[in-house]
Order: structure tokens, then C-alpha cells, then sequence
């Protein structure tokens, strides 16, 4: 679980990664879902809340380079 004040401290290039090993990581959750091989299914809501997390800094962040 990573922390917004975590993800503030970051610029937009470590947001956009951040982002994007966010989205790998819940795709690999889903597959060892669809397999049965995952064992705790909470980690799959926290994986998107995580990936919601940075994507609202991250436009934030965008929002306010752009003024």
C-alpha cells in the first residue's frame, strides 16, 4: 500500500512509473486470480485503490505544471 504523502513527493515521471508497475502488478493479480492461485483477494482492491491513489495525484500534479 503506498501512501499519498509517499506519492507527493514524487515528480510526474516517478508518478507515470509508478502508475504503469501499479497496472502490472494488478494484472498479475487477476491472472493468479483466474488460475485460483491467488490466495488473498483483498490485495486486489488495494491494488486498485493504489492505482486510483496515483492517478489523482498525478493529474494533480499535471493540472498544476499546466497554470
Amino acid at each position: 500500500m503506498t501512501k499519498a504523502s509517499e506519492l507527493r513527493a514524487k515528480d510526474v515521471a516517478g508518478l507515470e512509473k509508478e502508475v504503469t508497475d501499479l497496472l502490472k502488478a494488478h494484472f498479475g493479480l487477476r491472472m493468479q486470480k483466474a488460475t485460483q492461485q491467488l490466495a488473498n483477494h483483498q490485495t486486489l482492491g488495494q491494488t486498485r485503490r493504489d492505482i486510483a491513489r496515483a492517478k489523482t495525484i498525478l493529474a494533480e500534479k499535471k493540472k498544476g505544471a499546466a497554470k
